[in-house]
């Protein structure tokens, strides 16, 4: 039975003991060695899937290759065999911060993979990129990378659940930090005491405000993730050698709570599995069908299907405005109520325009589809019909829809909203739709067989035909991977393609 525990600000004059505070009650969980559910890793297997499927797609792009070229410029650590980095010969690795650096960009960098929302917003697929980093160069086996899969994803949903970031302006990588150190610890079997000292030290090296992810987004964006989870295996070296952390980081007088986040007053009820409880929290996530900001998915599904039963009827003559009554973090986040012009301008990045639901919006409506890479093209973005149609939608803030956001309830939780389309002679088009085609309540659920059908669809143009069955068949027997197979649980491109990509030279 999930334990929810009460966490609040202590003046350094209060006791509160080690084994009361947040990341030690973290670290428990992380240390408990109860097995896996069947159905979770069933999902793990889905997700690590998904996450080369995304990676795959992004080999070439700028950000990945710097990333790449960062990881490959740094040795193997001594103390181990190394872990490998996607794209690149299975013999070629890096040392396990670095590759969980140069992979956990290639997965973030098309906002393409699985996501939680809740009072926070988060990826948990980014617990994958250190977690397996360190199974590779500690030579630990299918199971335990299983392990440790389950506790990142449990950790970092639980935290989300309960504890908001964005509302003052801190990244939602601060849940991340201390659900991939934890995660670590679970995969090395390490005591709560030690993960306890590598929660706190990854949490306090992974606070940043949300200017990320505000204005003009930059490539830091896919940069962001991929530094939580290096800090998370810099912080699980540091706590292994016997080095402490700030503490008690949380709750301290001049800790995160008390000064980052809802101040010294605050209080927040955080639900972790109980010992000896199974960590399910990887099932109330859910992947991407489209290449876009989750909250932007149900919208794609919803103007997709609007294109083809009104064909040629969104032009910008015949529409007067088109307003998306939707939640408070969608509106706030990618709508028109963020208040940041680039949301509204053609020349303005991918980043950018990723976190624009005015313009996913006017793009599915206009195409009747959306394409990872043609749907961002600077073309595409400044067609005179498309600017002149986006500048005419909005959102507005509905508080039924947020109320739903953020339900508890599954079967009530929502993360779409109401379209109101109002013609220039006057006459409307009023839908609505709660999520998307993918999710596990939407028209076309995703299963095993539409993550395999997505890594396909992005690996076939980068991968031989081979390596997609060869990386498919590790992932799929994931278990049960020795851990020499676990070392070959990557993706390696095509002859050619890593050397037809940017190969930036810096510092090292």
């Amino acid at each position: 039975m999930t334990v929810t525990h009460h966490v609040r600000v202590y003046k350094s004059e209060e006791s509160l003991p080690r084994e009361q505070q947040l990341a030690f009650k973290i670290a428990e969980v992380a240390a408990d060695p109860i097995p896996v559910d069947d159905e979770v890793i069933d999902m793990i297997v889905n997700r690590v899937i998904d996450n080369a499927a995304v990676a795959a797609a992004s080999l070439t792009r700028a950000p990945v290759s710097a990333a790449r070229q960062q990881a490959l410029d740094h040795a193997v650590s001594v103390s181990g065999d190394g872990a490998t980095i996607f794209g690149c010969a299975l013999e070629r690795r890096t040392s396990p911060e670095w590759a969980a650096w140069a992979n956990g960009v290639a997965v973030r960098e098309l906002d393409y993979h699985d996501t939680f929302l809740a009072a926070e917003y988060s990826h948990p697929g980014d617990n994958i990129p250190p977690i397996l980093a360190v199974a590779q160069h500690a030579g630990k086996d299918g199971a335990a990378l299983v392990r440790g899969i389950a506790t990142g994803y449990e950790i970092q949903i639980d935290l989300t659940r309960a504890i908001s970031l964005h509302k003052h302006k801190i990244d939602h990588v601060a849940h991340l930090g201390p659900s991939a150190a934890a995660g670590i610890g679970t995969l090395l079997g390490l005591p709560a005491e030690t993960i306890f000292q590598a929660v706190g030290q990854a949490l306090h090296t992974t606070t940043a405000t949300r200017q990320s992810r505000k204005g003009e987004i930059s490539s830091w964006k896919a940069h962001a993730p991929a530094f939580a989870g290096k800090m998370a295996v810099e912080a699980v070296d540091r706590a292994m050698r016997g080095e402490t952390s700030p503490s008690p980081i949380y709750e301290g007088e001049d800790g995160v709570i008390a000064w980052l986040l809802d101040g010294p007053d605050a209080a927040y009820d955080v639900p972790l599995p109980a010992p000896g409880e199974a960590k399910r929290a990887i099932l109330d996530s859910f992947t991407k069908e489209h290449s876009a900001e989750y909250q932007a998915q149900a919208w794609i599904d919803l103007a997709r299907k609007l294109h083809n039963e009104h064909e040629g009827a969104f032009t910008p003559d015949n529409v007067a405005s088109i307003v998306l009554h939707t939640s408070h973090h969608t509106h706030y986040v990618i709508g028109s109520g963020a208040n940041d012009p680039q949301k509204y301008d053609p020349a303005a990045s991918r980043e950018t325009l990723d976190h624009s639901i005015p313009y996913i919006f006017t793009v599915a409506l206009q195409d009747g589809a959306w394409h990872h890479v043609d749907s961002y093209a600077p073309e595409r973005a400044a067609r005179e019909d498309t600017v002149a149609l986006w500048h005419k939608v909005t959102t507005a803030e509905d508080e039924e829809w947020t109320r739903r956001y953020h339900s508890e309830d599954p079967n009530e939780k929502a993360f779409g909203g109401r379209v109101e389309i109002t013609f220039a002679d006057g006459g409307q088009i009023i839908e609505e739709i709660a999520v998307a085609d993918a999710h596990p309540l939407g028209a076309r659920p995703f299963a095993r067989e539409d993550y395999i059908r997505k890594f396909r669809m992005l690996a076939e143009p980068v991968l031989e035909p081979e390596e997609i069955e060869r990386f498919l068949d590790l992932a799929q027997r994931l278990p049960e991977l020795t851990a020499h197979e676990v070392q070959q649980l990557t993706i390696v491109a095509k002859h050619g393609v890593l050397a037809g990509a940017p190969a930036p030279k810096g510092l090292f």
